[in-house]
This record gives structure tokens, sequence and C-alpha cells, in this order.
């Protein structure tokens, strides 16, 4: 594939900066970067609002800016229920997560949970859970990745994905948190700044009046495009989506991490706040690039560059700001790209070395020293793997792979984490059957369904009708959770419970 105009000089350099100054960043972090809570949290220095556009940074990834963009463009008014869907999980992280997470873990969410529970099944039926979630959601970035730099240099799709690879391990590898918060918090203000001057473009075009643009596409495709039906055909699997998208958010392993990044519960509320104010005006920005990119660029351009539809808001670019402004939102692209990969890495390393390594298998043998190394090497396994699938899953779309990642985090993680903060019969056997069954049962069906059976191994049917298995795996491991700890009751872990509770939901000891 050759890019779409010959890059110019303005071009690359938006796209290489960014690369330089998170590189930057990373050196400067690296210095400071000297014990594991720097490596995971940044030492719990980051201010409220900091951390909600950090937050807003880590959330708004490729899916939201690429894959949302590409779905409306295609698909119309279906392609919103992910806009919606990724936004109405917030004020559930609000009220029901950042304080109780904040005030009894130290590194993953998996620390709440073996704070009242028994430490060592705990930590590896979480780790099981966290580790899906993070390699479906990286999928997503790879995907996202490897079109947008094949897209605006013409190197082959493989070439690319390992090149984002290579430099996102760079900086996690050596920066660790510090970095990553840095890298998230400019990657957010350069996607509002270029989101917005990307749709201000394109309602310029129509008299700054977004009923023209809708106007404009119903002529164009007629008036199915603002209805629903035509991306997600069955209710079931409309409910599905919106209960997975909705859940999920509170399960995400590189969300829950930030609220540690902060001194206090506090202060984890209010950069939720932050956060979510900004991820609103993003996801409304998303309604005018998607129904621009339909009626500008025009479905069979964007598919023809892309099958999945996630090139829409880069040529949208082009065609109202030319090869300059193509680099600018390339680069932006590239910038939410990486720094979602950097904290869902960031993550999966702390899975790794924090929840397995030292709490399971070395427990107070492991110094500081021992950590960081395990974080580090744990971050390049990470790395190879996100690379493989990347290549892997090349065609997808990538806010359909995020979704699917949203359905393994609502069923394996959130139930047994909402359980744990509120519910005092909660036992250890039943908080870990709950994860697997959530995991086990979610990538069954995701196994099952149209998605893989149909659409990558190209079979005639799926045994499972579904796209997204949410509507059965949450209550199934809600139900599993709740059947085993009123079937096996163990009194010490409720008094346990009773003993924390105070710490858990006020803070004070």
């Amino acid at each position: 594939m050759t890019p779409l105009a010959a890059p110019n000089a303005v071009a690359i350099g938006f796209f290489l900066l960014f690369i330089v100054m998170s590189l930057g960043i990373t050196v400067w972090a690296s210095r400071k970067t000297r014990t594991a809570e720097h490596f995971y949290a940044a030492g719990r220095s980051v201010t409220a609002f900091q951390n909600g556009l950090a937050l807003a940074g880590d959330y708004m990834s490729a899916a939201s800016f690429l894959g949302i963009a590409g779905l409306v463009a295609l698909s119309g008014f279906d392609g919103l229920i992910y806009s919606i869907g990724f936004l109405v999980g917030w004020p559930i992280v609000t009220f029901l997560i950042a304080e109780p997470l904040r005030n009894l873990g130290r590194f993953t969410f998996a620390d709440v949970l073996a704070a009242r529970l028994m430490q060592t099944p705990i930590r590896i039926s979480a780790a099981i859970g966290s580790l899906a979630v993070i390699a479906f959601y990286l999928i997503a970035q790879m995907v996202g990745a490897g079109n947008l730099i094949r897209l605006l240099f013409g190197l082959p799709y493989e070439a690319a994905v390992v090149i984002v690879g290579a430099v996102m391990l760079a900086y996690v590898l050596f920066g660790g948190m510090i970095a990553t918060t840095w890298v998230q918090i400019i990657k957010a203000l350069l996607l509002l700044c270029g989101a917005t001057l990307l749709a201000g473009l394109v309602l310029m075009r129509f008299s700054f009046n977004p009923l023209a643009l809708f106007g404009e596409a119903v002529r164009t495709y007629g008036p199915g495009v603002l209805a629903p039906g035509r991306q997600v055909t069955d209710p079931i699997d409309a409910v599905s989506l919106g209960l997975a998208l909705m859940l999920g958010t509170a399960g995400l392993p590189h969300i829950l991490m930030r609220f540690y990044t902060v001194r206090d519960a506090r202060t984890a509320r209010t950069s939720v706040g932050y956060a979510t104010a900004f991820i609103g005006f993003f996801y409304l920005l998303t309604f005018v690039l998607g129904f621009g990119a339909m009626v500008i660029i025009g479905r069979d351009a964007i598919t023809k560059i892309d099958a999945g539809g996630n090139m829409a808001a880069p040529l949208l670019a082009e065609a109202v700001g030319g090869t300059p402004f193509l680099g600018f939102i390339a680069a932006v692209a590239f910038a939410t790209i990486l720094a979602v990969v950097a904290g869902l890495t960031l993550s999966g390393a702390a899975t790794l070395s924090h929840d397995l390594w030292v709490s399971v298998f070395r427990g107070p043998k492991a110094d500081e020293r021992e950590q960081l190394v395990v974080a580090r090497v744990a971050t390049v396994i990470l790395a190879i793997v996100s690379i493989v699938l990347g290549i892997a899953f090349k065609g997808q779309n990538v806010a359909y792979m995020v979704g699917l990642a949203f359905a393994i985090a609502a069923s394996a993680n959130f139930p047994a984490l909402v359980l744990a903060i509120f519910w005092p019969r909660l036992t250890t056997a039943a908080a870990c059957l709950s994860m697997i069954a959530g995991t086990v049962s979610t990538l069954t069906l995701i196994w099952l369904s149209p998605t893989i059976q149909v659409d990558i191994l190209h079979h005639a049917s799926a045994s499972f009708p579904l796209r997204n298995p949410g509507i059965v795996t949450i209550p199934l491991a809600f139900a599993v959770a709740i059947l085993v700890s009123v079937l096996r009751p163990v009194a010490s872990e409720a008094r346990r419970f009773a003993e924390l509770e105070r710490q858990l939901h006020v803070g004070v000891e």
C-alpha cells in the first residue's frame, strides 16, 4: 500500500516530534524511577487535575479516536453506541470504585481483594482476568498503530506494528509510571485540541450547523444512517454490548491502576470528575468526525484504505486540512496509541511482577531492586506479545476489539471487585471462582462468536450468536460469587471485612 499522499517535511516532522518528546520525558523520568512505588505509581505525587488528564489520556484510546469515527462513518447512528457506552461507565467508577480502591490498594486492584481474602489464590485468579483484558486491549491499539503508520509512510503493516512496540517498550521500560503519566497528559491535550480543530474544520463546511451535516448524510446514504440497526442488528447483542461497556470501565486494570498515583481517596475522586468532563467533550466530537468522514470522504474510499474503517479520521484530516494536517492528526493518533499501550503494558507488568512474582512466589524476600528487574522483564514479554497479537488481528475494527476487552473486564474483574468492596459475605473461593468463570466463559464465547468463527476463521456460521457475550458472562460471574459465598460461608473472612470496612470507605485505619 502506498501512503495517501507523498509525505512532506511538515507531516513527518509532526509525527516524529512526539516520539522525540516522549523519549525526552522518558530520560527525565528514568532519573526519578528508583523504587517500585515510582515505577508503578509515580511516587503518588500526581495531582487531581494531572491525573484527570492522564486518566482521559489512558481511556481515549485508538478505539475512541480511530475506531468510533470509522464505525460512525460506516454504520451511521449505530457507531455511536460505543461513544455512549464508553462514557457511561465513569459514574460507576466515581461513586463505587475510586475511593475504596485508593484507600485499601497499593499498586493493582487485586490488592483490595487480597487485603480481606487469602492472598495467593486471589492474586493468581485476578492475574488471569487482568492479563486477558490487557491482551485484547493491546490488540486494538496495535492494529490501529499498524494501519496509521502504513497510511502515512507506506511501510508494511507488520513493520509498523514492530516499530510501535519498540518505541513503547523504550519509555515504559525506563520511565515507568512517571513517564507514562506525562506522556498521557500531553497526549490527552493533543487529542482534545486535534479533534476539536478537525471537528471545527468539518463544521465550517456546513456553516457550523451539525444538522446540515446530518442532512447531507441522509441525502447521500438515505435516512437509515440516522436510525439504529445497521451495526448492531440484534437487540440482545446491543444490550450485551452496552452492559460490557458500562461495567467494563470499572474493571480495566490500567484505569484502576491510575488511582494509586494520587495521594489520597479524595484526590482520586476529584481526578475522575476531571476525566469524565474531558472524555465527555471528546465523545461529543466523535459524532461530527464520523459523519464528516461519511459525507466528505465516502464509505467506499474509507474501506478501500482499511476494511475496518479505522483510518476515517486521518483521511478526513487530509481532506479538510491537507497533508500537513494529516501529519498532525496522525501524530495525535500515534500519541494516543503509544500512551494507551504504555499504560496497558505497565498494568500488565504490575500484574506479573507485583501480583504474581512478589506477592505469590517471593513474598517479603523480594527487595526493591528485584521488583524493578522483574517488572522490566515482564514489560519486555508483554511488548512481544502485543506485537504478535497486533499482526494476527490485522483488519479488525479497533473499537470493536476494545468492546471485547470491556466484556472480559466487566465479567472477570468488576463482579469480584464490587462485591469485595460492599459485600461482607464474599469468600476467597467465591471471588476466585467468579473471576475464573468470568474470564473463561467470556473467552470461550468470544471464540465461538461470529467475530472469530466467521470474520477471522471464515467459517459459514458461529456456534454462539452474539458478538459480545457480556449479557451472559456478567450475570454468570455475579451468580458464581454469590452462590459459592452463601453455600460455603467463611466467618473469619466476614470478620476481616468488618475490620477493614472503615478504612475501605472512609480511609481511616
